[in-house]
Formats: C-alpha cells, structure tokens, sequence
C-alpha cells in the first residue's frame, strides 16, 4: 500500500537534541522516506593539530570505515551496509570530521553499532597505514597537477589569513609527515580529541526515541581501543588573523594536455577577514557574498545562475580576457574569510589586481535595492534547495548541534536572510576593509603588483578609487 508525503504540524520536523550521560549530544531531524543518513561528527580536524603533527586529520579521514574490532576489513563492513542498501563516506574539514552513513531505516542498529565501532575502536594495521601513506602522496601529487587549482589556493589562502595558527594550518598531510605518522601518534591524537562531549550523533529520518536508544546501547561506556588515559590537552586557541601574501611561482602552461588546452593562466585569490558563523554578522556576509557571486568565463544560464551577480555584470562582462572571477566566504566559530577568486593570462596580471581590489571598496559603496533583493532571494533559493537533500540536512544538523547544541530551522534563516538591509552590507564591509588582506598567487607571477601596493589600495578609507589606480600605475 503506498504511503504519501503528508504536511504535518512544524513540531514534527524540529530538530530534537538529547545530552547522554557521558556527554555525547544525539541530534535527530525526522524526514519522510524510507533511507536515513546517520554519522558521528568530531569536533577535530587540522585547526588542532598545533601541538601535532600536521597531516593527522587527513590520515584519520583515509583510514576511516578500515578494519576495526567487529569486522575484519574494509569489504566486511561494506558487505554490512549492502545488506542494507547503505553507502558511508568520511570527511574531514578543518574544524569537524565526520563519518557518515546512508542506509535504509531499518538497519538502524546495525548502522549505530558500526559507526561506534569504527569511530572508538579501529584497528589502524601497519598493513592499512602504509596503504594510506601510498594513497596521500598520491593524492598530493595529483593536487600540484590538476589543472583547476582552487582546493591549492584555498590552502594557500588561509595560511596567508591565519599563518601558523589554528584554520591556517594545513589541511592536506605534507609530504615530510607521511612517514612519520604512525599507529602511535595516531593514538594519541585519537585520545585527546575523540572523546564523548566532543561528539554529536546526528540522524536525518529516523525516530529520536529509536536513535537515543541505539546510542546508549553502542556508545555509553565503550572504552576506545586508545584506552582512557590522560590525554595531552586540547588545543584551545582562538583563530588570529595576520594577513599577508604567499606566492607559489609555477609553470602553468602545460597543466592540461589534449586537443585544446587551457590557456595559460595566473591565479591570485584575495582575501579579508569575515566573521564567525555564530554572530550577527554572518547572515549579511552571507548576502554580500552572493551579491558578488560571479564564475567562469565559460558559465551559461539565466539569473539563476548568478549572472546578474557584481562579478559577472563588473568584471567578467567587460574584461574579455578574464577567465574566472568567483566570491567565495568561508565561516568558522571563531572567524571568517570572505575572498575573490580571479585567473587570467600572466600579462594581465597587474590589471586583474587592480580590478579586484576595485571590487572590494565598491563593495563599501551604494547598494542597490533591486540587487540586494536578487542576492536574497537567490541565497534563500539555494537554502532551500540544498536543504532537499538528506545529507546536507544531516550535515547541517550535526554542525549546527556541535557548535551551539541547537540548530536554526531553515524558516529561521530566511527570515534572517530577509531582514538584511543595505545598511548591513555597508556596515560589516566597512568593518572588514579595516583589515590588512590576505592574498595567494600561483603561476607566472612576473607581473604581481607588491603586497604593500594591494595593502594601499585596499585601505583607502574614503573609497575613492582615483587614489587606488595610481598605485598600480
């Protein structure tokens, strides 16, 4: 008998929040369908990893769902979700890692028993640590050949924001690392940051009463295979931004091969510091974000897909030459990164700069109320959409509840979205062109105008941009 979707009272789809006994948070969210995605979020990941070796998180993230106490190797536990029709994935990100599962309601227990398994108790064989030390250098050497180079220049970019502190370290294991990261290193990172109130157990389309109970029956009182001694401390710090440049000079002109090649091309990404994702600010980030949208040169379709944006009607539609200019902001909970991405031939360098940092103090000038709303309408929209997906609901839920033991209902954040005034925009990029820039570049760099000359032009207070054009003439 075939069952339908049916809109019930809000009540039923509010995300419920349960604190156990050791610590551990369980976060559920009920949605309509046969398949729930459930996971464990860590609050770890390369921001921690000061007192460490860096490189950790990303080892964690390659050898996770490998052999564990229950199950003898990475094909027994996929055997254990087929039975279930179910798929896992781990990630790690530079403040969160997270396991996760998608599987059919039904194996419930089975799927809590081994995401506890094989978060508390892998095994981490000498055998699977060699296999990863092939699996990241490989990895590594692919990422310096790719011909897009945005995941180098996002790495590049905080380090230059954040030098040698918390979100600027490394995501990415560095090739010296590989070899001296082993099962007792491991460990010992293991000890200090897997602990229970460092945990959320999230689940999107299950019953809460049913996932609380599977969580005390699997994961209260277990001892991990570290064992529970003391640990070396947790890394506390909050994010300082510094500012500054780091320049990769790389040939660029034969990243791709075939019948047509990609052009050669400089990369220079700039950046100011934002705000946390915990305070105000955020949300009208999050617009002026979308307002300056932007994309390739190459990208078609209506306004849905941004071209209406500043980056598009600004930059990309009068400077043929330019083959990508994009915005993109990054939040954490202790500091933000609201950048510009732009490529364009070597000889054009000085010129892109210039425009770019020309786009930033427009962002401090009128905004129109016609493109405010576009940016508002066009972030609720993709909300709204990504929000369709049970594991972007599931990802929202777990980061939310891991960093606020709550969570913001979708209504919630578009009534937000909604309130943003032009004065909003004006006033958190005034605040944040206070602040010296970050700035990455990779390939040719011949003709990079000096840090000092960005740094001038970016803070001229009145925003008048005669000023700024004679600096890079």
């Amino acid at each position: 008998k075939a069952v339908f979707a049916a809109a019930e009272s809000r009540e039923r789809f509010e995300t419920r929040v349960t604190v156990l006994e050791n610590g551990l948070r369980v976060a559920s969210q009920n949605k309509f369908g046969q398949f729930c995605t459930v996971g464990i979020l860590v609050n770890s990941g390369s921001r921690h990893e000061a007192k460490y070796l860096s490189g950790i998180s990303h080892f964690l993230e390659k050898l996770a769902f490998s052999s564990t106490a229950q199950f003898g190797s990475k094909d027994e536990i996929l055997l254990t979700l087929e039975k279930h029709g179910g798929i896992c994935d781990c990630q790690a990100s530079r403040d969160t890692i997270m396991y996760a599962v998608s599987a059919d309601a039904r194996g419930l227990d089975t799927v809590v028993n081994l995401l506890a398994d094989v978060t508390l108790q892998p095994r981490l064989s000498d055998e699977e640590i060699e296999m990863t030390r092939m699996a990241i250098r490989f990895e590594l050497e692919d990422l310096n050949m790719r011909p897009d180079p945005e995941p180098l220049l996002t790495e590049m970019i905080h380090a230059a924001a954040f030098r040698d502190n918390t979100v600027g370290l490394n995501r990415f294991c560095p090739v010296e690392n590989t070899d001296k990261i082993d099962r007792d290193v491991l460990h010992s990172y293991l000890s200090s940051y897997y602990t229970p109130d460092r945990m959320v157990l999230a689940g999107v389309g299950i019953e809460h009463e049913h996932l609380v109970e599977c969580a005390r029956k699997y994961l209260l009182g277990v001892e991990p295979v570290w064992g529970t001694g003391q640990s070396r401390g947790v890394d506390r710090s909050v994010a300082q931004y510094t500012g500054g440049i780091i320049k990769v000079e790389k040939d660029m002109s034969d990243v791709s091969l075939g019948p047509t090649p990609i052009p050669e091309l400089t990369h220079i990404m700039i950046g100011l510091e934002s705000c946390s994702f915990l305070e105000d600010d955020f949300i009208p980030f999050a617009v002026l974000n979308m307002m300056m949208g932007g994309g390739g040169s190459f990208s078609a379709g209506g306004p849905g897909k941004g071209m209406f944006t500043r980056l598009y009607l600004n930059v990309l539609n009068r400077h043929h030459w330019m083959y990508n200019a994009t915005s993109y902001h990054h939040s954490y909970e202790d500091t933000g990164l609201l950048c510009i991405h732009a490529s364009a031939d070597p000889k054009q360098v000085r010129e892109m700069v210039e425009i770019i940092t020309r786009e930033f103090i427009l962002m401090a000038g009128a905004v129109g109320e016609v493109e405010l709303e576009r940016a508002k309408t066009q972030l609720k929209s993709m909300l709204m959409m990504n929000l369709e997906s049970r594991p972007v609901i599931f990802e929202d839920v777990g980061r939310q509840v891991l960093a606020t033991n709550t969570r913001k209902l979708p209504h919630e954040l578009c009534a937000l979205i909604s309130q943003v005034k032009p004065t909003d925009i004006k006033r958190v990029v005034t605040k944040m062109l206070h602040k010296k820039p970050a700035v990455a570049a990779l390939g040719d760099l011949t003709d990079l105008p000096t840090y000092e000359h960005i740094q001038a032009a970016l803070s001229s207070k009145d925003g008048r941009l005669p000023r700024l054009y004679r600096l890079f003439r």
